[in-house]
């Protein structure tokens, strides 16, 4: 079973141009997600999907240089760009991972595949605090290269485009679709947000000082009186 995460990132955010080349504690936002992503012990492949656009060279050249694989595709068809991209490794499952997480767990990406795996269904998510008791920002979605594959044939809705997981999310008549707690009850804070949207978000993370290789727990710890 061949796990492939793809990592979403670019630099036109408009809420926070130039957001993935941001210093968070001395590195930039995209190498957070990069390096702590790689500690995952159950993703066999990642590639990073950037818009092919010239704004975007210099991220595309940064990640090349840490030594990960990179894509270029489609700036605002996302599902085009993340169809191509997942193409080129042949996977059975792809692992949507957002460059906004710079603390992403490596552990609740492997407690997310474990789950999708274990139940067998199409799409399931630990990423946001829909549903479940997870933090903001600490984990992924996952659905099959096939489910990826079918909706790159059949939607032609621009949002749907733009956004590759929404038409899952949003039929789930046609799909099954779970989510799941924080193995770990220590962990159960879904009023914490660790993703970066907003210069607001930003500042709230650099507030505190922590490393690269903090664990989720730890970092609940240091955020949960505060919130």
């Amino acid at each position: 079973m061949k796990n492939l995460a793809i990592i979403q990132a670019r630099v036109g955010s408009s809420r926070l141009p130039f957001k993935m080349m941001l210093s968070l504690h001395g590195k930039p936002i995209i190498e957070w997600v990069l390096k702590r992503v790689k500690k995952s012990k159950l993703l066999d492949e990642i590639v990073v999907a950037i818009p092919n656009t010239l704004n975007d060279d210099i991220l595309a050249k940064y990640v090349k240089n840490l030594g990960f694989n990179v894509f270029r595709g489609s700036e605002n068809n996302v599902l085009e760009r993340f169809y191509f991209a997942a193409k080129e490794y042949n996977p059975e499952n792809i692992i949507r991972i957002c460059a906004d997480n710079p603390l992403i767990c490596p552990v609740e990406i492997d407690n997310l595949i474990n789950f999708f795996q274990k139940e067998k269904i199409d799409y399931a998510y630990n990423h946001i605090p829909k549903n479940n008791l997870y933090p903001d920002g600490l984990g992924a979605e996952i659905t099959t290269f096939k489910n990826l594959e079918t909706m790159y044939n059949e939607v032609t809705d621009k949002n749907h485009k733009e956004h590759c997981t929404s038409y899952i999310v949003e039929n789930p008549h046609k799909f099954n679709i779970k989510t799941f707690n924080p193995l770990d009850k220590n962990l159960h804070y879904p009023n914490l947000k660790f993703d970066i949207d907003t210069i607001e978000d930003y500042k709230y993370l650099m507030n505190k000082n922590f490393d690269m290789d903090i664990k989720a727990i730890d970092l609940v710890k240091l955020f949960k009186e505060n919130k």
